[in-house]
């Protein structure tokens, strides 16, 4: 099963300091803020739970039934900003494509002006004849 099956079965919830989000309207969140209302934020916040979670005892082998839960929540937190970072630099990638393409066309468009102004006025003539014609 996955994480996202495990996730809507247990109706897990993400406590932000709006209120608590569903698994699902963490894609909507962006990867960080200036009002700490963003993915970053609540990992933390879910990795810090998990750390107090464990507790840490050489005799005792009871475990909180709240770890597994909160490993959860880390694993798909994890999983949509790795996922947003790599729609991220596909963006910027595509954007400096796009930009070098714009770049090229503009010195494609220079070279051919050149070109035709560096026909002899004969040839203009033959050209535009032929373009009447």
């Amino acid at each position: 099963m996955n994480i996202f099956e495990q996730a809507s079965i247990n109706k897990l919830r993400f406590s932000t300091n709006k209120g608590d989000l569903t698994t699902e309207q963490l894609w909507d969140l962006p990867l960080t803020s200036k009002t700490s209302f963003d993915l970053d934020t609540i990992a933390k916040s879910v990795n810090d739970e998990l750390r107090g979670a464990t507790e840490e005892s050489f005799v005792a082998t009871s475990t909180n039934p709240a770890k597994p839960s909160l490993e959860l929540k880390l694993e798909i937190l994890k999983h949509i900003i790795a996922i947003k970072l790599a729609q991220n630099d596909a963006r910027r990638l595509a954007a400096q494509r796009a930009e070098e393409r714009r770049k090229l066309l503009d010195i494609l468009s220079k070279k051919e002006d050149a070109a035709l102004e560096s026909l002899k006025p004969e040839e203009l003539r033959a050209r535009l004849a032929a373009l009447d014609s």
